[in-house]
């Protein structure tokens, strides 16, 4: 039985393949980056190995480390492949499954967060900040290696996308660029957001603290939340407040940026707190 990443590297390099027949001229970067390989995570380790190596850290050291990743935890293949399937389905920029793998920077830079968070856990602290910054020098995003992200993530855009040391962001998620998952200053311990399920935070958004944004909540484009979000529900502005219910019940999917319904104290549709209790 064949696998997700199975089936999708099939159809990559067919797409691939196709490419090198319209245009010759892109034929030896496309046969280096994929049809020179014989899966999906052999040709992942290689991308994200060349974009992050440097004359400090050559990128065929790096790729042996990609691959020792992709090969302990194949699970994470999984997750590269939810993730390519999710900005597939919801960038209307995004036709291709090889164009989104080898030029997408918020794909790319989500799959060597993942990495480094792999890093992190085993207890190689050092190497995952080198992959971090490295992140941050290249594709311009900041996620902390010690964060927790689930998949199906996209990260649209991704530009200026800050993700701090305690944040959870569940499945299902989409960031656009200029979000920021921060604390508060200089407070210590469990201090970031914790993100549910099928939340859509639009460009800009700043939430800071240990707030929850409740499963399947909208945030407005350029809102500074510091209070917990409640499931389903629309906020906005600076400090944003409750402006609406969510007109679907997954945002992130819809990815439709208007501010739609209005909330209202006499509809008998209260708000109710967000859970705090994120996957994790």
């Amino acid at each position: 039985m064949q696998s997700d990443a199975d089936k999708i590297w099939k159809i990559i390099v067919s797409e691939a393949s196709a490419e090198c027949r319209r245009d010759p001229d892109i034929s030896m970067f496309l046969e280096q980056h994929i049809l020179q390989f014989s899966d999906f995570a052999s040709s992942l380790a290689m991308l994200l190995a060349v974009k992050l190596g440097s004359k400090h850290f050559p990128p065929p050291v790096l790729q042996g480390l990609f691959e020792d990743f992709y090969r302990d935890c194949p699970d994470r293949v999984d997750y590269a492949v939810c993730d390519l399937v999710a900005t597939q389905d919801r960038d209307p920029a995004a036709v291709y499954y090889f164009e989104t793998m080898l030029f997408l920077k918020g794909y790319q830079a989500l799959q060597a967060y993942r990495f480094s968070h792999w890093l992190w856990k085993n207890g190689r602290k050092t190497m995952s900040y080198f992959i971090q910054n490295r992140i941050s020098e290249v594709f311009a995003v900041d996620i902390h290696p010690a964060a927790v992200i689930g998949k199906g993530i996209l990260l649209d855009h991704a530009t200026s996308l800050v993700i701090g040391e305690t944040a959870v962001v569940d499945d299902n998620v989409s960031l656009l660029h200029e979000v920021t998952l921060g604390g508060t200053g200089k407070e210590t311990g469990d201090r970031h957001p914790k993100v549910h399920k099928s939340v859509l935070i639009g460009a800009g958004a700043k939430i800071l603290g240990n707030v929850v944004i409740g499963e399947g909540a909208k945030v407005g484009a350029g809102s500074v939340v510091l209070d917990d979000v409640p499931p389903h529900y629309t906020v906005a502005g600076v400090p944003a407040q409750i402006v609406g219910r969510t007109e679907v019940q997954e945002p992130s999917l819809d990815m439709n940026q208007r501010l739609v319904g209005r909330y209202n104290e006499s509809d008998g549709n209260q708000p109710v707190k967000a859970d705090r209790k994120a996957s994790r």
